[in-house]
């Protein structure tokens, strides 16, 4: 895997479409007890109404690497990478660089196997959709990981409904 030094972050953008280095945000996340701030941060820079960049996909072997540490079932992480992939040429989204594809791809399948050892003790339909989320995607089911990581069951109740 590549290392936080070898990313070029200088020269990517995140969900705002700008220059975005979030080393420091992702150092945060592996030694803050409280994460909660951070992933509010994450979230609004990686990620913007659709928008993603070069820093969002490059960030994902580096959130997975983390969570996989840490060890504590957290919805964030499963349901960023989703949101990030789903994101992925959509609009003026960009691709995944060639330089990292390998680690980023990588990463999505290291994570939805993570995924497949916890959905069992998913303690919330909130992480459990996420979790599932990211099996979806990774298995090409883009359109039901869509549907998990955007809808809460409630909508999704009333989707069924109207049909």
């Amino acid at each position: 895997m590549i290392s936080l030094e070898d990313v070029r972050w200088s020269q990517m953008t995140g969900g705002y479409k700008t220059l975005l280095d979030p080393r420091p945000l992702l150092k945060r996340l592996e030694a803050e007890y409280d994460t909660t701030e951070v992933w509010h941060e994450l979230w609004d820079e990686l990620h913007h109404q659709g928008n993603v960049g070069e820093a969002s996909f490059a960030a994902v072997p580096f959130l997975v690497a983390s969570y996989r540490e840490r060890g504590v079932i957290d919805w964030n992480t499963y349901a960023i990478v989703a949101i990030i992939e789903l994101a992925r040429k959509n609009g003026e989204n960009p691709d995944v660089p060639q330089w990292f594809a390998e680690d980023y791809f990588q990463a999505i399948r290291k994570l939805a196997e993570t995924g497949a050892t916890e959905i069992l003790r998913a303690e919330t339909a909130v992480a459990a959709r996420a979790i599932l989320s990211v099996i979806a995607v990774e298995r090409g089911l883009r359109t039901h990981g869509k549907l998990l990581v955007n809808y809460s069951d409630e909508e999704l109740l009333d989707i069924e409904a109207r049909l």
